[in-house]
């Protein structure tokens, strides 16, 4: 075979710096096209994008020619130098180092886009690490709760 062909589906969560700024609801609109063209011009295709003040949801496919680590360092890199950029009360904005990335298959790609499409809702619910804890448990990851927020 002469080509590679690669395509792999990753819903990421990352959360807003807990000593830091939170996102505006009014500023939300803006940022996530721009990450979306973040990701596109580092390979990758932006499927949906979507969050809450305090975190935010990618889903997204990743490019062939970086590691998952290496693709989401690009993006907080990238979009907390541009947030700060928006207002001055941006100033001390930074993402928390972690972030979740889990597998999406092809079928369950529509769910996914709803699922990021009514965060607003789904918050009205649920908190941040309620959420987060569910996604672990629901990918069998072990994690000490000391270490999630």
């Amino acid at each position: 075979m002469g080509n590679s062909f690669l395509k792999i589906n990753v819903h990421l969560i990352f959360h807003v710096k807990s000593t830091g700024q939170l996102l505006r609801n009014c500023d939300l609109p803006r940022i996530f096209p721009f990450i979306g063209g973040i990701i596109k011009s580092i390979g990758g295709v932006p499927i949906q994008i979507g969050g809450m003040p305090d975190h935010i949801h990618l889903l997204t496919t990743i490019p062939k020619n970086l590691t998952i680590p290496d693709f989401v360092r690009r993006i907080k890199a990238e979009s907390s130098r541009w947030i700060k950029t928006i207002d001055s009360s941006y100033r001390t904005f930074s993402w928390q180092e972690g972030y979740g990335a889990f597998s999406v298959s092809a079928s369950a790609v529509p769910k996914v886009i709803q699922y990021i499409i009514k965060q607003p809702q789904h918050h009205s619910r649920k908190s941040f690490s309620d959420e987060y804890k569910e996604f672990l448990d629901a990918y069998q990851i072990e994690y000490d709760e000391k270490h999630l927020m």
